[in-house]
């Protein structure tokens, strides 16, 4: 097909970070910004001796990323994606997805949630007494109130230029919103909050019925929005921590007329991981406090589930199909979306279902 979403695309990707601190909360929010470079850069993000490599614990190995680190940017107007991270994630969790969105032409930015970062769940189980799943009493109604927030500070600073020269590439009237798990009820919330975001690409969010004694995310979610949000979900079919079901439920809530959502068959929670394999079998072996630990003992080892890649063919292809619909108004884009996503996905050997499909 001459549209094709799942390639990557033309553009080189470069990556800054930034360490900022939103003083009014006296709150650091380090954040990765992925971009199109010049083409002085074309297959260096690629190419295993210049692509970036990031330390995310001190001791483990580097990880690394399909971009190159500070490389020139590429001079023209973009989209901007903001990208919120899971649970006890990171802001580079899923660069599978916002590098491909980079290479097609997005400015793609994500926070760090402090206090909910991978390092912070590391340390909060360090604290926890053992034998006692608990966390602090109060400390998801804290996430859950800084999360939206954060977002709005990211978009703010990368918009005013705080975040580096990248500002200059942003169109400010075409901005969407992403995230994963966590993340995804924040890209909802976020949506409600920041009139700015014209369509949205949940992963697997929280807000419907879940796997845990009681749903906090559900009564603090408000999709009371006050105009229309394209909004695509991808979620998986046999994910432990927020079933099918609640991804329905979650689905039936959200008021766009313009939404879609497609299951990834036979995948869980983590499969939008970047290393999803090691991050799922990891959640297993080491669940953050916090009543995840039943969760983690029901759920199936990574073996009896769909290859990560999968769930990568699927975001990568039909997420930036989406945002090329919502926000740069492609007709072939939009006429990929209105198809057989299911023929299209089997041929590429990918099985999904369907469910809900956008009116017509």
């Amino acid at each position: 097909m001459s549209y094709d979403p799942f390639r990557r695309g033309p553009f080189a990707v470069g990556v800054r970070s930034a360490g900022l601190v939103d003083a009014e909360r006296d709150r650091p929010l380090p954040i990765e910004v992925w971009y199109p470079a010049d083409d002085a850069h074309a297959g260096a993000d690629l190419a295993d001796d210049t692509k970036d490599r990031y330390e995310l614990y001190p001791g483990l190995p580097a990880l690394t990323q399909d971009a190159v680190r500070d490389a020139t940017p590429r001079r023209d107007r973009f989209p901007l994606v903001g990208f919120s991270h899971g649970f006890g994630a990171h802001r580079r969790q899923s660069t599978f997805l916002c590098t491909h969105l980079a290479s097609h032409g997005y400015v793609v930015a994500a926070v760090d949630h402090t206090g909910n970062t991978t390092l912070d769940i590391l340390e909060l189980r360090r604290t926890v007494r053992k034998g006692d799943g608990s966390q602090p009493k109060g400390l998801l109604a804290t996430f859950m109130d800084a999360r939206p927030r954060d977002v709005g500070f990211l978009l703010d600073r990368v918009l005013d230029g705080t975040a580096g020269d990248v500002a200059a590439l942003v169109d400010a009237d075409r901005i969407a919103m992403s995230g994963h798990s966590f993340g995804g009820w924040t890209t909802l919330a976020a949506v409600g909050r920041d009139r700015r975001i014209r369509a949205a690409l949940p992963l697997a969010p929280a807000g419907g019925a879940n796997a845990f004694r009681t749903n906090p995310f559900r009564d603090a979610l408000d999709l009371d929005w006050d105009r229309e949000v394209p909004t695509f979900f991808l979620v998986a079919e046999r994910d432990t921590m927020l079933p099918l079901a609640g991804m329905r439920e979650l689905f039936d809530r959200t008021p766009s007329a313009g939404k879609r959502m497609v299951v990834l068959e036979n995948a869980d929670h983590m499969h939008f991981c970047d290393n999803a394999e090691q991050v799922h079998e990891m959640f297993r072996l080491l669940p953050p406090p916090g009543g995840f630990e039943a969760v983690a003992k029901a759920t199936p080892p990574m073996a009896d589930l769909c290859p990560p890649e999968h769930a990568y063919d699927v975001a990568r292809g039909l997420g930036l199909a989406h945002l090329d619909a919502a926000l740069k108004a492609n007709d072939d884009a939009a006429r990929l979306l209105a198809g057989d996503l299911r023929g299209l996905m089997s041929a590429r050997g990918v099985r999904v279902a369907v469910h809900c499909t956008a009116a017509t």
